[in-house]
């Protein structure tokens, strides 16, 4: 059922929910860009709409709110192990159709990829309320469409923000037939029927590669090497990416200044976001490390967002969000890489 509020209304309903759960929208940092007295869009608490950024995409996905950046997994106090307690209070995520179709990626990483569930990706991912924000126009670099990511229905509410020129104000609608979410004055309001809209063409186009035309010839091709002339390994694109999910391993000791215990015996167990792109991701005991070469962390990459994951799940990993080429420093465009490799392919089969 779906409900017609003003900002004032819908302010007021946010308050009544949040007594029962914790908000978060694309929202601006002040401060916290990547150059003095600068800003970024990122998610963060939300307690008003005019807090709510929509004109601007956020620099940032919304993963680190349901997969922590550092988490720790277990802690040891002199021979005993303890799981750390986190909050069981229900998450509220506002979230594009992109966004909603990369946290389905994550789900299939860390619930679908064996035999078992990552238990500390699911008690996380149970408290999660999904709000679909409209969108039809997307922005710049943006190549959801060609993904096939720019529609979903794994929501749990569809939010429409209309101008009301007559009124002179914006308007919300606000649609869901989740009983939880039905909180505060909304059953008093005149019910209203919503169809969400989908963005259905944007600027930016890609062809993806056929995975069956995709040969062992594709991964030694020239290409790779204009990305170790490039790339700096930086990792921005991705610690930007809602889709990238590797993480690595971290037994920390705790300092022997800290009273812990009697005999001051501490430490813990930490998964830290890690990435392909991220310096030392590959290293193995005895100095041993694959990958060594920025173009070839490019061609891994490449290859597992738009072909190996293909082949396991029967969907792209990437979505099209288009952050990686808004973060990266050098400029280097993945929607222009898909592209490139698609062009090689379809090179390789007219001179077969």
């Amino acid at each position: 059922m779906g409900f017609r509020l003003t900002r004032i209304e819908f302010d007021k309903y946010l308050t009544n929910i949040a007594q029962a759960f914790e908000i978060y929208a694309p929202v601006r940092q002040k401060g916290k860009g990547a150059f003095s007295n600068t800003d970024v869009i990122g998610y963060g608490a939300l307690s008003r709409f005019d807090e709510m950024v929509l004109d601007e995409k956020s620099y940032y996905s919304p993963k680190e709110i349901f997969y922590p950046i550092r988490e720790t997994l277990f802690y040891f106090l002199n021979n005993e192990m303890h799981e750390p307690e986190i909050s069981q209070k229900p998450i509220i995520l506002f979230l594009r159709p992109c966004d909603i179709n990369g946290i389905e990626r994550l789900d299939t990483i860390f619930l679908k990829n064996g035999i078992e569930e990552d238990y500390y990706y699911l008690r996380r991912r149970k408290l999660l309320k999904i709000v679909m924000i409209e969108c039809t126009e997307g922005f710049d670099s943006c190549f959801c469409v060609s993904m096939k990511a720019n529609r979903t229905n794994r929501y749990d509410a569809v939010m429409r923000i209309e101008d009301n020129d007559l009124k002179n104000e914006t308007e919300i609608v606000f649609d869901t037939e989740d009983s939880d979410l039905l909180r505060g004055d909304l059953t008093d309001k005149k019910e209203e029927v919503l169809i969400p809209r989908f963005i259905e063409e944007n600027k930016v186009k890609v062809i993806i590669p056929d995975p069956n035309l995709v040969t062992s010839e594709m991964f030694n091709h020239a290409l790779w090497t204009e990305y170790t002339n490039r790339c700096i390994a930086c990792g921005r694109c991705n610690t930007s990416c809602i889709t990238c999910s590797c993480f690595t391993m971290q037994d920390v000791h705790v300092s022997s200044d800290v009273q812990v215990g009697d005999d001051k015996k501490s430490g813990e167990r930490r998964r830290v976001w890690a990435g392909c792109h991220v310096e030392g991701y590959t290293n193995m005991a005895g100095g041993h490390s694959f990958r060594n070469k920025n173009g070839e962390k490019m061609r891994f990459k490449t290859m597992h967002k738009v072909n190996d994951f293909y082949k396991r799940f029967g969907m792209h990993m990437c979505v099209g969000c288009g952050r990686c080429d808004d973060v990266c420093p050098e400029y280097i465009s993945f929607s222009k890489c898909i592209n490139k490799l698609n062009q090689i392919v379809q090179e390789g089969q007219t001179h077969e």
